[in-house]
């Protein structure tokens, strides 16, 4: 079975799971496509002690794709530009301040929390796991997912500044996360003897700010193309183009792909760059290019992190130990976000409830099981796989079908 079956077999299932979600369940895409994957992998496994045809035929597919490396080195610089593109420019340039400090200080202030807290609760399970090691848990599963995080705001009715602020930090941080876990990871592998604070800066400031002036760059070399000629279907290729060469060009030279492809899409997208680079034709083909890939992306995406629990080893004290961490895990969120928002809230006229909002509207998605997948099994890899994929589908279904909920209310207290 080469890769074009494969993909095409994932195609297929991820358009009879879609048609099955939009005809008779009506979630939201992102809950609906993996919840009813993981149904139908569970009614796989039932089938597979009468006939174990197609449970083998379901882990073939899986042990031919490289989850961590198809969606970090892949599928989510696509995601994150199409996503940045349609992002509101001018509430983003408003919100800019609280957005930098929630996906940079929130994100590594909720990293150690995280690890502390489950360093001393995983010795309560007779777990004995060294520190650093709950501290790449805690770098994996901070950043919140702005691919399960856009998917769902979208139906949300979420105020438009609260909006901003949440899809804003999630486009950020989740670049800023693989940083800090990549950091973490390195001290991990080569301990803290082998590598020096001068060393860990160096990696941090390289990979941030060398991703966020690449993205720069690539989105202003963008506009000066597209702005010199006017062929909607030439200019949709320049976007394209731009996204896959810059990743390119990111990995090569060790910068953050995420961040660059976020920092172009902000600059192609942004209101002054469309009105004098694109006519109102080319405007539509490019947005329309980017949300039908956006959507067939997505709709892969959490077909395979439904499928991914085949290659689990849910052992009962693993499991439990994830239950334990999805409250763990909001507490830190909710604690992270405190200080940056109460001193903020006056000055930017902050929604009533935003912490609220953002804890639970915070959703962990398919970077933090690509990241745990990276582990080497001397870093627990089973345990902090199986704690990583509980909280995932918690915060998938679990908050996914409650925050347009929860947003509602905190709109109808704040009128």
């Amino acid at each position: 079975m080469d890769y074009f079956i494969i993909a095409a077999v994932l195609v297929f299932i991820s358009a009879i799971f879609g048609y099955i979600n939009v005809r008779f369940l009506k979630l939201p895409n992102t809950i609906g496509l993996m919840l009813i994957t993981i149904v139908f992998t569970l009614a796989v496994f039932g089938i597979s002690y009468f006939d174990d045809t197609l449970l083998n035929a379901e882990r073939y597919i899986i042990s031919q794709i490289d989850f961590k490396t198809v969606l970090l080195d892949v599928m989510l610089s696509f995601l994150l530009f199409a996503g940045a593109l349609h992002t509101n420019f001018e509430q983003l340039k408003v919100q800019r301040w609280p957005i930098l400090v929630f996906s940079t200080l929130g994100v590594l202030v909720s990293t150690f929390l995280v690890g502390t807290i489950m360093f001393y609760v995983l010795q309560a399970f007779s777990l004995q796991v060294d520190f650093i090691y709950c501290l790449l848990f805690g770098s994996l599963i901070s950043p919140t997912d702005p691919i399960a995080v856009l998917g769902i705001l979208k139906q949300a009715g979420a105020p438009k500044k609260l909006e901003t602020k949440i899809v804003g930090e999630s486009l950020f941080n989740d670049g800023v996360g693989v940083v800090v876990f990549l950091t973490i990871f390195q001290i991990a592998s080569s301990g803290m003897d082998a590598i020096t604070p001068l060393e860990i800066a160096e990696l941090f400031g390289v990979e941030v700010i060398g991703g966020v002036v690449l993205g720069l760059v690539i989105g202003w070399i963008t506009y000066r193309l597209m702005r010199s000629i006017d062929d909607y279907d030439i200019e949709v290729i320049i976007t394209l183009a731009a996204v896959m060469m810059g990743t390119v060009v990111a990995q090569k030279f060790h910068l953050s792909a995420p961040l660059a492809m976020v920092t172009a899409g902000l600059v192609v997208g942004n209101d002054t760059v469309r009105h004098s680079a694109m006519s109102k034709t080319t405007e539509t083909y490019v947005d329309k290019f980017w949300e039908l890939l956006d959507i067939l992306l997505n709709t892969l995406l959490f077909v395979l992190i439904g499928m991914e629990m085949l290659v689990i080893s849910f052992e009962f004290n693993y499991v439990v130990a994830g239950l334990v961490a999805i409250p763990i895990v909001l507490a830190c969120r909710y604690l992270s976000l405190l200080l940056p928002i109460k001193f903020f809230e006056e000055k930017l006229d902050f929604v009533p409830g935003t912490n609220l909002v953002m804890t639970w509207g915070g959703l962990r998605g398919g970077i933090s099981i690509a990241l745990a997948l990276g582990l080497t099994q001397d870093m627990h890899r089973d345990l902090f796989l199986v704690i990583t994929y509980v909280v995932v589908v918690f915060s998938i279904i679990g908050q996914g079908l409650t925050v347009g909920k929860l947003v509602k209310k905190v709109t109808a207290d704040a009128t």
